[in-house]
């Protein structure tokens, strides 16, 4: 039987399809892609790739609490480490049922406009564009789910907002200085997208962290980003953990690994419930997926207490253990400092810098995240391997490994010092020890002393 050269290629492209499918620049896995999820995947700016995120206070971050202000400090976060800046929200903040003198950042009274606090608009371009001079890339908060209650479009469009079983409008939780947006409304989701289009268009910003961005249909978001990327390439973080979120984000919050280091410091958790939530993670996730990983952020140092409060003199073995399994590790505004104080949320409270003793320690391991493809994120790092050892209930040792490159930490999660016994020999081999810069070698059975809460991280 003769067959005709366009019945081939049709034939072609529907079998191309059929094993790996491009949907608005996300990747969709099937059977036939190493990624077995089943759920689409958002194809990430490559840019993204090595980076790690900071999370920056603006009214908090100085005395004056401005963008202008802010600019100073750009060099030094450039040469900490961490390149993805996200801006908690830079918006008019509502006074109608406002909490404290201030008001919370996440009481949107204009979505297209600029805390007056923080500077002008045209300061907050000029603060985008010196940041990218610089290298780094800047995403802003986005409150998608509700707005203040003097925002306009209560007024002019009363009919985008969610109300209750008496007709009145809902605030959502106890967050009663805001009401919730209806997205059942097809006006409001393009009066949404729009003003996302906004500031990537007229100041150049590189994306969002889009606050409670589960409660907002994903439907929404999978549009909004196909649309955004048609712009430029964005990053998105979401302030969520449905997978399914990583069919428009690129990245989600490690909640879940949140909770599971608090525990551990606590005593009702201990390292064999890292590995439990790694495989948990793999299980439900597309590979490419990036995932957040946090010892504090805004909401836990003012709400739940500074990460020494919670962390206690594990701090710096949490954050290592944040930064070497797969994910993208945040600092969050004051963390360089070795912050102590929970920074107020409806109230001026400058950051006390003091000597930035802790800058160190952060930026060596951004520094070898940042250069060393085993803990790349995503698919482009490599995948994890636990190296068991004498102790495991108290001591987390990990491997990463991508082409000729490698990442072994030792971490003691307790508060006993542990002389640890390595078991297996796949993390045998030469290597130079991070934090002193010293050559060892490691053989099967090697020995390894841990102070408590301390760690070894070793790379080649």
């Amino acid at each position: 039987m003769k067959i005709s050269s366009k019945i081939l290629i049709v034939a072609a492209i529907l079998l191309a399809a059929a094993n790996y499918t491009i949907v608005s620049g996300r990747q969709k896995a099937t059977a036939n892609n190493p990624d077995e999820s089943g759920l689409i995947q958002v194809k990430h700016p490559e840019w993204s790739k090595n980076l790690s995120i900071y999370e920056i206070n603006i009214r908090q971050y100085t005395p004056e609490g401005t963008f202008s202000a802010m600019e100073a400090h750009l060099p030094r976060l450039k040469d900490l480490g961490a390149d993805i800046l996200w801006l908690m929200p830079i918006h008019p903040v509502g006074k109608l049922n406002r909490k404290g003198t201030l008001g919370s950042y996440y009481a949107v009274s204009d979505y297209k406009g600029v805390n007056p606090e923080y500077g002008t608009p045209e300061d907050f371009r000029h603060f985008v564009k010196k940041a990218h001079e610089l290298g780094l890339y800047v995403i802003i908060d986005w409150v998608p789910n509700h707005s203040a209650w003097d925002n306009a479009l209560v007024t002019e469009h009363p009919e985008w907002y969610v109300r209750d079983s008496t007709g009145k409008l809902h605030s959502p939780s106890d967050w009663t200085d805001v009401v919730k947006f209806n997205y059942k409304v097809p006006e409001l989701r393009t009066y949404m997208l729009d003003a996302l289009k906004y500031w990537i268009k007229d100041f150049d910003i590189d994306g969002y962290r889009c606050d409670v961005a589960g409660d907002v249909p994903t439907d929404f978001w999978n549009n909004s980003r196909a649309e955004l990327d048609k712009i430029k390439p964005v990053f998105m973080l979401a302030e969520a953990e449905k997978p399914e979120m990583h069919s428009a984000f690129d990245m989600t919050y490690g909640w879940e690994f949140h909770h599971v280091m608090n525990k551990i410091y606590k005593g009702t958790m201990n390292a064999n419930d890292i590995e439990k939530y790694l495989k948990k993670n793999d299980s439900l996730y597309p590979a490419d997926a990036y995932r957040m990983n946090f010892i504090t952020n805004h909401d836990e140092n003012s709400w739940n207490g500074t990460e020494f409060e919670r962390l206690g003199e594990g701090v710096e073995a949490f954050f290592i253990l944040a930064a070497t399994v797969p994910g993208m590790p945040l600092v969050y505004t004051g963390q360089e400092s070795a912050l102590q104080k929970r920074l107020l949320f409806f109230e001026k409270d400058p950051v006390e810098w003091g000597n930035y003793k802790m800058t160190g320690f952060y930026k060596t391991i951004l520094d070898l995240k940042k250069a060393n493809p085993a803990l790349y994120n995503g698919s482009a790092g490599g995948k994890w391997t636990r190296i068991n050892t004498n102790a495991d209930d108290q001591v987390f040792a990990i491997i990463r490994e991508k082409e000729n490159n490698r990442v072994f930490s030792v971490i003691n999660l307790s508060a006993k010092p542990v002389t640890v016994q390595l078991q297996g020999k796949e993390f045998a081999g030469k290597y130079k020890d991070l934090y002193t810069g010293e050559k060892t070698t490691l053989k099967a059975g090697a020995v390894i002393e841990l102070p408590a809460w301390k760690y070894k991280v070793f790379y080649k």
